[in-house]
């Protein structure tokens, strides 16, 4: 029975609860050394850039205008011109990965544009769809670029030129919503896998059977094993945001109020998620499992962190408006990139804070069938 709300024997349990978060190699390995080697590996392996692709150049024209395309495309920001040569050449090249794509200058093409507009040919790897892609929209941009600069310099000025600009990540850096979303992540291990872990290993020992025995309130109970684990995410947290701005340069454009309230909104339904892992398997490793299969994938593939959800199938799009990371990776790119948008934060919050109503009261009700 509850004796009610005792605030010495709430602090004697957040004690115990920090002195056991200390005493356990595991959690300082999950809180502290793995966020850093996955903001490490999102920052310098994972790498989305579109500049720099490797290409081959087949030239089979001895034009002046020929020429100066292939200068500009030797000398393109996108594009690292490795290879020119014969297309069965450069063919061998493209299926081993050398390059990723092939710009073929055919025979005549001076002489088209001269009377109209000479047309290249763009291979590129269809194994590799993305990249594909790219290659062949920025091939034909680098055409349309150079024909518009010949045409300024002739007797009559193109009627229209395009200016491109990109707001809030001007040069295009992977890293810049690679590392926002990469903290995402992090809050979901602590929060969702760590607290599963943490309280099954208590249900596997027989300790949580006695904490419950003892006059403690479920509330109570509940919040000593929330707010140490809460604490310990937002500590990993303003790591990570740190060492995205001083170690990576992410920029950070909107405030810490900003930062934490995302932040805090969305520890709460990954705390009761593993709060109702834990209470519902009492086993670490069905508790692992679970938090990765229904938090930690999720929040990688579903969140919209790594692919587009628009580009997905719209199934799959029904099922991300059930995962709380993706109310929480717009708002944290828009903190560090953009700037403060409360008009997008506060929808999302009360999203995740729905979230965690729903997350808690499942798993205070497992805990009680459990210990009843």
């Amino acid at each position: 029975m509850s004796a009610g709300f005792a605030p010495r024997r709430f602090a004697a349990m957040l004690v115990k609860e920090s002195r056991q978060i200390l005493r356990d190699p595991s959690t300082a390995l999950i809180a502290f050394v793995l966020p850093m080697v996955l903001l490490f590996l999102f920052g310098y392996a994972v790498n989305l850039d579109t500049a720099r692709t490797r290409i081959g150049l087949s030239m089979q024209d001895s034009s002046e205008a020929a020429a100066s395309l292939a200068g500009a495309y030797q000398s393109s920001r996108w594009f690292d011109v490795r290879e020119t040569g014969s297309v069965a050449t450069l063919g061998r090249d493209l299926v081993t990965g050398r390059i990723m794509g092939i710009v073929v200058i055919p025979e005549g093409f001076g002489r088209d544009e001269a009377t109209g507009g000479g047309t290249i040919q763009i291979i590129a790897d269809g194994g590799a769809p993305n990249t594909a892609n790219f290659v062949a929209a920025y091939a034909e941009g680098v055409q349309a670029n150079w024909r518009a600069a010949r045409q300024a310099e002739g007797p009559q000025a193109p009627a229209m030129q395009i200016s491109e600009r990109f707001w809030f990540n001007p040069g295009l850096t992977s890293r810049f919503f690679l590392i926002p979303g990469s903290i995402a992540v992090v809050m979901t291990m602590i929060g969702t896998l760590l607290t599963a872990l943490v309280v099954a290993r208590e249900w596997e020992r027989g300790t949580m059977e006695a904490i419950m025995a003892t006059p403690i309130g479920m509330g109570e109970f509940i919040a000593t094993k929330v707010v140490p684990y809460f604490l310990l995410g937002l500590i990993s947290m303003t790591l990570c945001a740190l060492a995205g701005v001083f170690v990576f340069g992410v920029p950070f454009r909107g405030s810490v109020l900003g930062l934490f309230a995302i932040a805090s909104a969305f520890l709460l339904p990954a705390l009761g998620q593993g709060l109702l892992i834990s209470a519902a398997t009492k086993n670490q490793f069905m508790a692992s499992q679970i938090a990765l299969l229904t938090a930690f994938l999720p929040t990688m593939l579903l969140s919209g962190f790594l692919f587009e959800i628009a580009s997905m199938p719209k199934w799959i799009q029904a099922v991300t408006w059930i995962v709380p990371a993706r109310y929480l990776i717009p708002p944290l790119q828009t903190v560090f990139v953009a700037g403060d948008d409360w008009a997008l934060y506060w929808p999302n919050i009360g999203v995740l804070l729905g979230f965690g109503v729903i997350f808690f009261t499942l798993a205070i009700r497992a805990t009680r069938r459990r210990i009843a």
